[in-house]
C-alpha cells in the first residue's frame, strides 16, 4: 500500500512505490525498507569514494573492481552490497527509462549540501546505508525556507530507505532536501547516490 505524506510525497514499503516518480504530481518517492546486512563493515573499511558512469549490465562487475581499489576485501557482506546497489540501479533505470547510470557511493563525514536545496537533475535516487538519512521538507516547508523562514518539520529518512527525489530539470516543484548535520558528531555515513549519465 502507498501512502500519500502529502500532496507530492509518496511512501510505501513496496519498491513499486518509486515508478511514482513518473506522476506529475509526485516529486518523492520514498520506499521503506531496512538496511542490508553487513554496510557498516564495508563502510569502515573503505578508504575513498567511489564515482564513476556505467551501462546498467556493468555495474556490478565496476563496483566490484572499485570497492577493491578502495581496500574493501571480497566478502559475503561485500557481496550483498553489490547486489543491492545493482537492484537498485535497475529500479532507478526502469523508472527513469535509462540504460545507465552515474554512480556515487561515499563515506560522509561532515555536513555536505547542510543547505536545504534541490537538484539540477531530472531525478535523483539516495539512500543511507550507514549513518542517518537523507532530510526533506514538504511543499509548505520548502515555501516557508525560500521565504527565508525557519521549517516547521524537517523529516529524516531511516538507514535502508530509498527517496528518488525529483530535480529541478522535471518540474517546478522539485523535492527539496538536505544531507543531515553531522559535523563534530564523529558520525561516518554511508551514501549511495544514483543519478542519471552526465549529470551536474
Amino acid at each position: 500500500m502507498t501512502l500519500l505524506l502529502e500532496d507530492s510525497a509518496r511512501l510505501s514499503a513496496s519498491e513499486d512505490v518509486l515508478q511514482d516518480i513518473r506522476s506529475p504530481g509526485c516529486n518523492l518517492a520514498i520506499w521503506k525498507r531496512s538496511v542490508p546486512l553487513g554496510c557498516e563493515q564495508v563502510r569502515d573499511e573503505m578508504d575513498r569514494d567511489i564515482r564513476f558512469s556505467a551501462p546498467l549490465a556493468e555495474l556490478a562487475q565496476l563496483l566490484r573492481a572499485e570497492l577493491s581499489n578502495a581496500q574493501v576485501p571480497a566478502s559475503d557482506k561485500t557481496e550483498a552490497l553489490i547486489g543491492d546497489v545493482a537492484m537498485l540501479a535497475r529500479l532507478y533505470c526502469s523508472a527513469m527509462d535509462i540504460s545507465a547510470v552515474e554512480l556515487r557511493l561515499e563515506i560522509v563525514t561532515t555536513d555536505s549540501c547542510r543547505k536545504f536545496h534541490a537538484d539540477y537533475v531530472n531525478a535523483r535516487l539516495i539512500t543511507t546505508y550507514a549513518g542517518t538519512g537523507t532530510q526533506w521538507l514538504s511543499n509548505d516547508d520548502a515555501e516557508r525556507v525560500r521565504q527565508g523562514l525557519e521549517p516547521g518539520t524537517i523529516n529524516t529518512l531511516s538507514a535502508g530507505d530509498v527517496g528518488l527525489f525529483k530535480g529541478k530539470l522535471a518540474t517546478e516543484t522539485p523535492a527539496i532536501h538536505r544531507s543531515p548535520p553531522i559535523s563534530g558528531t564523529g558520525e561516518k555515513r554511508l551514501l549511495l547516490v544514483l543519478n542519471p549519465p552526465e549529470s551536474r
